[in-house]
This record gives C-alpha cells, structure tokens and sequence, in this order.
C-alpha cells in the first residue's frame, strides 16, 4: 500500500508526555503513515519511543540543527514516495481527522503545495503563525526592544503577524508559515529541495515557504486546527536571541538586505 503521509519529528530532551502527545496524534489515522523521529539528544533513551511499527527512530547526537535534522528524514521518505510530507513540532496535538482534513483540502487543491492550519494553544488561545516575509526592522524588534518601545510599533507588528486579516476564513499564498506544523506536497518538496542546513534553527520555515511560493501556492486551512504548547525561547534566553541573529544573516544574505529593511 502506498505511503499517503510522512512526517518528522525532530528531538532533544523533550518531555516525554507531550511528545508522546504530538506521536499519538500523528498515528491516530486509518491513513498509511510513517513517521521519523530524529534525536539530536546525547543518549538515546528517547529509542523507547519507537514502539510502533509505523515509527522509526534515527539517534543523530550530533545535533546539526532543526533543519538539517528533518533533511535526514526528507532523504529518505524520497523513496516512499508519499502524497504529503508533515514537518511537525514534539509541543503538537491534535485530534482524529485533522490529516485527513488536510488531505482533503490539498486533493482537492493541486496547485497548493504547502498548507497549515489553524493553530491555538491549549487553552485555545489564538496563535498568529501567518506573517509576511521576515525584514531586519521587524525582527530586531520583537526579539529586543522592550514592551513599553514595542507598543509604538504595534500596528506594525500586528500586521506582520496578519493580525489585520480574518483567521476564521481560508487564506492563500502567505510568504510566511510557521515550522511548527508544515504539511507539504511531496512532489512540490522535491523541485525547492531540503531545507537550508546552513540555518541551525530559527527563519528555515520563513526561506522554505519562500521557495515553495516561487513554484507552487501556500495556504492557511482553518477547518484543520492542532493545538501548540508553545514556548518562545528567543523571547526567554540570550542563548536562542543570538540563534535568531545568525540565521537572520544568512537569511537575508539569501534574500536581500535592502527589500528587508522596511
């Protein structure tokens, strides 16, 4: 039987209840899957997790980045050949049918190569996970200007965010989707390629939604909703801010520095 969807789930030290969580959702399907877990931790206790036959667990401790690592497991589901191809965070869950919802939408939808859905916390919370393309303002100000600077800027940052456009409705070609959750057309992934395994975390979502608009359309498909933990590490240490900064220059040696200035 033909593989309908694969998906990859990158890991370090996670929390094994909300990890299990995202596994749990992924599986819960008649659809064929596979899933690939890649396990940037030191030690390979986190192999227990490969208890189903539709799983299996790559340890790969040298931790090249989040990227780099679902590249490992993009290499190889080539050879399944599947329809669709999920990026998927440990920190997501969702329920029975929220695949073949996608499914659905993109069966009926060809020329899309590259959809997410509607994403909220726990709480239920909304998450703005639809942006425009990244510049230099606009990152060097949510990562570190302080609140009380921010609020001068907030119509700008709402509108990077698309807080300005409706998220109960079906949105089309976003510059910009969230890594968290995305659910790519395979045949699509293999003319843009793997993702830049020179980005170690941090902006590989904003380059590779880029590079699917140049040859295909991207969507945002809120009648499929998945739930997000959530924590926004470049927000809580200098560590991850520094991470950001690196990426943001390779990123717009890519794209161009001038167009992201403004």
């Amino acid at each position: 039987m033909k593989v309908k969807i694969t998906s990859c789930i990158v890991l370090y030290k996670n929390d094994l209840q909300v990890l299990q969580e995202a596994i749990d959702s992924f599986l819960n399907t008649e659809l064929f899957v596979r899933l690939y877990l890649i396990d940037n931790s030191p030690t390979d206790e986190l192999r227990i997790l490969e208890s189903d036959a539709r799983v299996k667990y790559v340890h790969n401790p040298s931790n090249p980045g989040f990227g780099a690592s679902h590249n490992i497991a993009i290499k190889e589901i080539y050879d399944l050949n599947p329809d669709y191809h999920l990026v998927l965070n440990p920190d997501i869950y969702f329920e029975k049918g929220t695949l073949e919802k996608l499914c659905q939408f993109m069966d009926a939808n060809e020329s899309i190569g590259h959809v997410m859905p509607k994403v909220t916390y726990p709480s239920g919370e909304f998450q703005y996970l639809c942006k425009t393309n990244p510049n230099f303002f606009d990152l060097f100000a949510r990562g570190f200007l302080p609140d009380f600077l921010k609020k001068k800027f907030q119509k700008r940052m709402d509108s990077y965010e698309y807080k300005n456009k409706d998220y109960n409705k079906i949105m089309y070609d976003i510059p910009y989707l969230s890594g968290c959750f995305m659910f790519l057309r395979t045949e699509v992934l293999k003319k843009v390629g793997f993702f830049d395994d020179k980005i170690f975390m941090y902006l590989e979502d904003a380059d590779l939604t880029r590079r699917f608009l140049e040859v295909s359309k991207t969507a945002y498909y809120p009648d499929a909703h998945v739930f997000h933990h959530f924590a926004k590490m470049t927000h809580k240490a200098f560590k991850f801010k520094w991470i950001t900064v690196q990426s943001a220059f390779i990123y717009f040696n890519k794209w161009g520095w001038l167009k992201s200035i403004y």
